[in-house]
């Protein structure tokens, strides 16, 4: 039996995540973390005037966008920027690859495909915010920076 993989976006399962003031996405999951050693792949669905996730970087895994419809604003260390269909983005791991993108649109959705590495365990900087996320097949935590303890702390 092949491990090739075929769908229909519309086919896709779909997760919808509205937790926060300002961050709303529909995803939906082509390749998942378990099905594949070194890639994640999901279809995102932004509301207008919303972001999915906030300004961050990551340490090991790296992103590739491609905005199928819609425009937003993308915010990286640089600059803000207008993006739109057809664009491919970038985000390498490491502080020059922090991003957030952001439904411009008061109508339209932002609809983008994000390909992801996905490596054993990830570490996610949040710099406006001091957080630190520890993400992975068997961990998925956040803790402020400041929060820090000794090496030692409870040995």
């Amino acid at each position: 039996m092949s491990d090739f993989k075929h769908s229909s976006v519309d086919q896709l399962p779909v997760r919808h995540k509205c937790e926060h003031e300002g961050y709303e996405y529909i995803r939906k999951t082509f390749v998942h973390r378990n099905e594949a050693r070194q890639c994640v792949v999901n279809v995102y669905e932004i509301p207008p005037m919303k972001s999915a996730f906030p300004y961050h970087y990551h340490h090991c895994n790296e992103e590739v966008f491609y905005i199928i419809s819609g425009h937003g604003i993308l915010r990286t260390p640089d600059s803000e920027r207008a993006v739109s269909a057809g664009d491919l983005l970038f985000f390498p791991a490491n502080e020059r690859g922090a991003h957030k993108l952001t439904n411009s649109s008061a109508s339209d959705d932002l609809v983008y495909i994000d390909f992801d590495t996905a490596n054993d365990i990830d570490v996610t900087i949040y710099p406006d915010s001091g957080k630190i996320g520890v993400w992975g097949k068997d961990v998925n935590q956040i803790h402020k920076v400041k929060n820090q303890v000794d090496y030692y702390d409870g040995e």
